[in-house]
């Protein structure tokens, strides 16, 4: 594809201001796209992003000695740098590759049936549901979202929720080859805003929840909502279909958008009294899942729900009403549901029940309002005490921490707050902000924990305030890990260590039981 070619998808308001072409090719061929200068091929197009971390532009020669005929950049480099490269100056390179993916990839999104679900919380459970269900109705799926990235018996590790514009485009791609019809795509508030999914037109959008988070990137919650609500009002098929938890206070503003938009609406509720195409009539909840009573348009469904949780029911009616204005039967949307498998980190058990062990959940609760539900959620379940071990992430969202931790002592008997990712921020700093909404706790050392009563203590060690949170608990209680769920690692500083709240939560567990044999022994 020639340069030319791909450079006329950019509108006006990404126009190139410049264009320097000091080889003797001004329009050559454009063999790929890379925005990592690592990855650049012979007769590629570089796109040089501005990060938070890295810069692109710092790595112009890099790309052009393996073989970048072209730059797309925000400031034009020197000749020097340049050689026989064709530069091109645009306004906002990030937005400009948005455009620029779908042209080179070939439009894949129209080849499918897309469905996007967006909300604070919720959306990984919701697309596992969904996914499952399209399973059931023997539809080829795709899925993306935080966890990962699968198609075709593929797996591959998710590095943002909603992948950068030219992965995206590039994954969409390869599931069209691969014969793929429906993708499920987990929509965050960056992808909205940072315009990665331009390109796709969704079948069904859908909205879990809006509640606080990343305001650190946005700024207040009037223009986080204003991102979410850009999938319908922007990317929504006109004939397609809203499906909105008309529960959140924020829901009229996604119907709005989406009647704007000219598609139907779909509203879901967890509320029995409420007026919706599809609500929750009676649940019962349990350790091992729940069984609900549903009310579609077509009539009553049950349905046996693995994922743990009352909140999962919120993310259980989003899933049913996606499923319902894909027109899919009672009985697949029933089959789905039951064999929906285990979400990583999001209300994950860790082992199997043993009565000589706590309960220990492992989430990635990581706002106020998923810390509330989960936490809700657990407390009714187990008989005995409810021991938090959380923390807040460094270089995010400052003001949501205190309220993370007035959650945690909402409904906590015990906590242990701790480190989570602290990236460049001081854990200690990070603590003294936590602290600040623990008040309805009492501080202890984390010696005397146990025999406290509505206390917490703080250990900036995850892995240390893990073990002691498992060593003291007794079989009766649930020990509830918050905030990194599935990931496998931790960002101290700007490294990434290997860390998973599961991994040690098993290593505490096989701990506790071999001090038991120990004592046992020494009697």
């Amino acid at each position: 594809m020639r340069l030319s070619t791909l450079l006329d998808a950019l509108p006006a308001d990404l126009a190139v201001r410049d264009r320097i072409a000091p080889g003797d090719v001004a329009d050559p061929v454009i063999r790929g796209v890379s925005y990592d200068s690592r990855k650049v091929a012979p007769g590629d197009l570089f796109v040089a992003l501005r990060g938070s971390v890295a810069d692109g532009h710092d790595y112009l020669s890099r790309a052009i000695d393996l073989g970048a005929v072209a730059l797309l950049v925000e400031t034009a480099p020197s000749a020097d740098t340049l050689g026989s490269a064709v530069a091109v100056v645009v306004p906002d390179s990030r937005r400009a590759m948005a455009r620029l993916a779908p042209r080179f990839y070939g439009e894949p999104a129209s080849e499918m049936t897309l469905v996007g679900v967006t909300g604070t919380n919720g959306k990984t459970s919701t697309s596992y549901l969904v996914e499952s269900i399209l399973q059931r109705a023997r539809m080829r799926t795709g899925l993306i979202g935080t966890v990962e990235v699968r198609y075709a018996g593929e797996v591959q590790v998710a590095v943002n929720t909603t992948p950068e514009s030219l992965d995206l485009q590039a994954t969409l791609r390869s599931m069209c080859t691969q014969n793929v019809d429906h993708v499920v795509m987990e929509v965050s508030s960056h992808g909205l805003e940072l315009e990665r999914i331009h390109g796709c037109g969704f079948r069904v959008a859908a909205m879990t929840n809006l509640t606080q988070d990343h305001l650190d990137f946005h700024g207040d919650m009037d223009a986080y909502r204003s991102s979410k609500v850009r999938l319908f009002s922007e990317y929504l098929d006109a004939n397609g279909c809203a499906v909105v938890n008309v529960d959140d206070p924020s829901a009229a503003h996604f119907l709005d958008a989406a009647r704007e938009r000219g598609a139907r609406c779909l509203e879901v509720s967890r509320d029995a009294k409420r007026e919706a195409h599809v609500r929750v009539s009676d649940a019962q909840i349990t350790l091992d899942g729940s069984r609900v009573s549903l009310a579609l348009p077509s009539g009553p469904l049950d349905v046996e729900l693995p994922l743990l949780g009352d909140f999962n029911l919120e993310n259980l009616v989003v899933a049913v009403g996606i499923a319902v204005a894909l027109e899919i039967e009672p009985e697949v949307i029933a089959e789905g549901i039951q064999h929906c498998p285990q979400v990583p980190g999001r209300m994950e058990v860790v082992e199997a029940r043993n009565d000589a062990h706590p309960t220990v959940v492992v989430d990635y609760a990581h706002t106020p309002d998923a810390v509330d539900k989960l936490l809700a959620a657990v407390r009714p379940l187990v008989k005995g005490r409810s021991i938090a071990v959380f923390g807040c992430g460094g270089d995010r969202d400052r003001a949501k921490r205190p309220l993370m931790a007035e959650a945690v002592a909402k409904h906590s008997d015990l906590a242990i707050a701790t480190s989570d990712n602290p990236r460049t921020e001081d854990p200690l700093a990070i603590l003294r902000d936590v602290e600040a909404g623990l008040g309805g706790l009492t501080r202890v050392e984390a010696a005397a924990l146990d025999q406290s009563h509505r206390a917490y203590t703080t250990l900036p060690d995850r892995s240390e305030a893990i073990a002691h949170a498992v060593a003291i608990a007794e079989p009766e209680d649930a020990v509830v890990l918050a905030g990194k769920g599935h990931e496998d690692y931790q960002i101290v500083g700007t490294v990434k260590l290997p860390f998973d709240d599961r991994d040690q939560a098993r290593r505490a567990l096989r701990a506790r039981d071999e001090a038991g044999q120990t004592e046992g022994e020494g009697r």
